[in-house]
């Protein structure tokens, strides 16, 4: 069968395992004309390509340099925000960022919101429950991340709606919408909101300093270094949209694994202590992270395929991930498989800051829906499941279930 290039394909979109099967076995290291770049699906190459010095996270550089040269210049202010996410930078930019970033957002800060994740998960619970059914994703799995991050940032609870709404917007842009001609003038406008609504609170808290993120991101120092403003708006932008985003994602696909596979759904159920290597299992299986884009910062060669210098690479987590050659079964969901070496939070200099949190929503929040909802069942036919139309994230638009 030949090797088709369309990334966005109804069945691809649908259930891209087959496809990235495909791909490894026939052309792991393989040009794709259709994106305009080299798609790489073996867990090996994936892995090392992470922490390739040759290839670069920053793909921001180029688009703003492609971006100033057409008439739609007036994109350029708040798209220069983007490029500051340390998501998109290289050492030593991406170093500096990232060891005043950890001063502030530190395991004992994320620790210490469990009991709160608790507590939010049980108040939504408490009121939705009496409808004996829920749209999963609209109606609880984006309330709690957003609550919680913007909890920990230490933005009004008022405000929620509209970082969710504004988090939408920008999403279509950073995860790579299909078919949204308008996205990037969308993410644009949604960004220079939120830096604005970001400025005022952080002129706030430098006159009075509080328990929370931004305070302590004002706070943090290394050396006589402190982050600028632009870069505490560009690092609160991230974590407000990293924060909630492929988090509710993670809890909907991690839902629906359960729901697909309902031998593992009750031998979680019924042993709770197992939620640690069940939260690694869902990320590997069906995570968030569909892929991660890198940049040729040279010319050298991979599997013999010529990587040229300014060349993009998709880095397809979700196939390393099901990788026969580093995973028994891997198609199978296995909420005891040990040890679990996915790459569904990247590797390392630029593995996934909120990582700790993630998992912390997740296992709390799948070990109530399984004790509190011991009737959880799909509320529609499977074959209706509908999921974004997007290159480099894997979610669910919907998820009616009932209990």
């Amino acid at each position: 069968m030949p090797v088709h290039d369309n990334l966005s394909a109804p069945e691809v979109i649908a259930n891209p395992y087959p496809y990235f099967h495909q791909l490894r076995e026939e052309d792991p290291v393989h040009w794709n004309e259709w994106w305009g770049g080299w798609v790489l699906t073996r867990h090996d190459d994936v892995q090392a390509s992470f922490q390739d010095r040759r290839l670069s996270a920053d793909r921001m550089s180029p688009f703003l340099k492609g971006l100033a040269k057409e008439a739609s210049g007036d994109l350029h202010p708040s798209f220069r925000l983007f490029a500051k996410w340390m998501v998109f930078t290289d050492p030593p930019v991406h170093t500096r960022l990232r060891m005043l970033v950890n001063k502030a957002f530190t395991p004992r800060r994320v620790e210490g919101l469990r009991t709160r994740i608790q507590a939010v998960v049980d108040e939504m619970l408490d009121r939705l429950m009496p409808a004996g059914r829920m749209e999963l994703i609209h109606d609880f799995a984006y309330l709690l991340p957003v609550t919680v991050i913007a909890e920990l940032l230490g933005v009004p609870a008022t405000d929620h709606e509209n970082i969710k709404n504004w988090s939408d917007e920008i999403t279509l842009f950073i995860f790579g919408a299909i078919g949204v001609p308008d996205r990037r003038q969308r993410a644009q406008r949604a960004m220079s909101e939120l830096a604005g609504y970001l400025q005022a609170i952080i002129t706030e808290r430098r006159d009075a300093p509080q328990d929370d993120l931004i305070s302590a991101l004002i706070a943090a120092q290394e050396q006589d270094d402190a982050l600028s403003d632009e870069e505490i708006v560009a690092t609160c932008s991230l974590v407000l949209f990293g924060g909630h985003e492929t988090t509710t994602n993670l809890i909907s696909s991690s839902t629906h694994a359960l729901l697909r596979n309902p031998a593992q759904m009750e031998k979680l159920r019924n042993d709770p202590t197992l939620i640690g290597t069940a939260v690694e299992e869902f990320l590997r299986y069906d995570g968030p992270s569909k892929a991660m884009v890198r940049i040729g910062g040279e010319d050298f060669e991979l599997r013999g395929k010529p990587i040229k210098k300014g060349q993009r690479l998709l880095l397809l987590q979700s196939a390393a991930n099901h990788d026969p050659e580093r995973f028994d079964n891997p198609d199978d969901l296995d909420v005891t498989r040990a040890p679990n070496p996915h790459v569904a939070f990247g590797y390392g200099i630029h593995f996934c800051l909120g990582a700790p949190l993630a998992r912390i929503e997740t296992a709390v929040t799948i070990n109530t829906l399984l004790r509190r909802l011991p009737n959880l069942r799909l509320d529609v036919d499977p074959g209706q499941l509908e999921w974004q139309p997007q290159i480099v994230s894997r979610a669910l638009k919907a998820l009616p279930v009932a209990f």
